[in-house]
């Protein structure tokens, strides 16, 4: 009462929409009210028995509504839930009385006059009403929903755009992880423990921050419950100790955006600290927490700008300093990306990690390129190999690698092309094997350079095709000028065929 008083002497008499509009800050009234209703129990009334009155109809009884669908007939999957009892239909024509005692009503019917009856009457009532694709004469609208319960998230357009909502509703749904659910009703049972223990606000703020954000967090959402919830218990008892770091090695994929993981996205928006390397495109680094430190730790052959070990002491030090440190990986972290040596510095002294998936160099070098690494009438198995070794050595089992109908995927081989195209040849491989580099797969970058075992070091050499690349052995490289689709523009993922 005070406060309205307070604005009334500011801004005078006036109407509360106009008392609203008169505030600093505020350019125009909103449309609809947000809010979330609880219907478990509550009666709810459908009218209308198709194909929309289905989808609506399953929405209240998610939410535990006790349902009523009026309509003459009903649609096979209505009357399939009437049959079971989850639902009760009355077949007949609306009428008003129908609405007496109802909670909310639904009106989705083929017939604009008695939609319209429908809503008058609900309003004669003060009953909520929604007529389905008519905001106009709807008290509330229904957004397009994210269902991760308890936690709900809800897009709505004002009912004027209803395909923006779903559109933007389909944005989310890569961020917000089916995991979340979990986290919610984990936090929820500690809920009022942490009250009791951390009575002062932004103490109760900092420690939640600290728990939904940190390795316990992940714990919960990785279905590993049992061990946060010793590990919430004893944060709990000690009052919020210092906040524990972790690592994630996260696979970036070959380099598209696009090919992102929902969890390596969500890792890369959260991390304090990102490690980096010359195989992460830049364009994924542009999708990193803008306050996050970045390091690169970039490695080339014979030269590393961090060594392998103090790229590990460094993860571990950064970790027990309490930061989330994102260890950013081109292609997958354990398809030659050096992940296992780095989680076993991580696992020997105790910093907690996590290993993200990514897709693989060759596969998406392959893909986007049109060339299959198997095919029934060329190749029926695929090996992966490494074009050096640490010391810079070529050492390779050559009887294996030089079997018929096989295709051999060759990473940081780009400096060492030629001999390992005449290693091919001298180990029974036919000089006319279809061979093929594929520079920045998967980017507008993309090029692949298409010849035989005998001419590929030289249309490498003369195009400038430099790492990243992977080179590609084997009959499938045939079927690159038939199956290559990745084509954006006239200078992007260009294919150059021997002459």
């Amino acid at each position: 009462m005070l406060e309205r008083i307070q604005l009334q002497r500011l801004y005078g008499a006036k109407t509360g929409l106009d008392l609203v509009q008169s505030l600093p800050g505020v350019e125009r009234e909103m449309e609809f009210f947000p809010i979330f209703l609880k219907l478990r129990q509550q009666p709810c009334l459908v009218v209308g028995g198709g194909e929309v009155a289905l989808r609506k109809a399953r929405l209240l009884l998610a939410a535990g509504a006790r349902l009523q669908v009026v309509a003459p007939e009903l649609a096979p999957e209505l009357a399939q839930l009437a049959s079971e009892g989850a639902l009760t239909h009355l077949a007949a024509r609306y009428a008003a009385e129908q609405l007496d005692g109802q909670r909310l009503v639904v009106v989705a019917t083929d017939d604009r006059a008695v939609n319209h009856q429908v809503a008058a009457d609900a309003e004669a009532r003060g009953l909520l009403v929604n007529v389905v694709d008519d905001p106009a004469a709807s008290r509330y609208i229904s957004p397009a929903i994210i269902d991760r319960s308890p936690l709900m998230v809800a897009v709505a357009s004002g009912g004027s755009v209803p395909v923006l909502a779903r559109s933007i509703r389909a944005r989310l749904e890569s961020l917000i992880p089916a995991g979340y659910g979990r986290l919610a009703r984990f936090g929820a049972s500690f809920r009022d423990a942490v009250k009791a223990r951390f009575p002062d606000v932004d103490a109760r703020r900092r420690f939640w921050e600290t728990v939904l954000e940190g390795p316990l967090g992940d714990a919960v959402m990785n279905g590993d419950e049992a061990a946060a919830r010793a590990e919430m218990e004893a944060r709990i008892a000690a009052g919020g100790a210092d906040r524990v770091g972790a690592v994630y090695l996260v696979g970036a994929g070959p380099g598209n955006p696009d090919l992102l993981t929902f969890r390596a996205l969500r890792l890369m928006q959260q991390a304090d600290v990102v490690l980096y390397d010359k195989l992460v495109a830049p364009e994924l680094l542009n999708l990193v927490r803008r306050d996050a430190e970045r390091v690169y730790v970039g490695k080339a052959r014979a030269n590393h700008a961090l060594p392998q070990d103090d790229i590990n002491q460094l993860m571990v030090m950064l970790a027990k300093q309490g930061k989330r440190v994102l260890r950013l990986k081109g292609g997958d972290p354990f398809t030659f990306g050096r992940g296992g040596e780095e989680i076993a510095t991580l696992a020997e002294q105790g910093v907690p990690f996590e290993v993200v998936p990514g897709i693989t160099s060759a596969s998406g070098a392959a893909a986007y390129a049109g060339i299959p690494l198997t095919h029934r009438d060329y190749a029926q198995s695929v090996t992966f190999v490494t074009g050096h070794k640490q010391d810079g050595t070529i050492q390779l089992d050559w009887p294996a690698l030089t079997r018929p109908q096989q295709t051999v995927v060759v990473y940081m081989g780009v400096s060492t092309a030629a001999e390992l195209c005449q290693a091919f040849i001298a180990h029974g491989r036919g000089a006319q094997t279809p061979a093929a580099a594929v520079e920045w797969a998967t980017t507008e970058r993309q090029r692949t350079v298409c010849g035989t075992l005998s001419t590929l070091p030289s249309l490498m050499a003369s195009h400038g095709i430099a790492s990243p690349a992977l080179i590609i052995v084997g009959e499938v490289v045939e079927l690159a000028d038939k199956l290559a689709w990745y084509r954006r523009s006239e200078n992007s993922a260009v294919t150059i065929q021997e002459d």
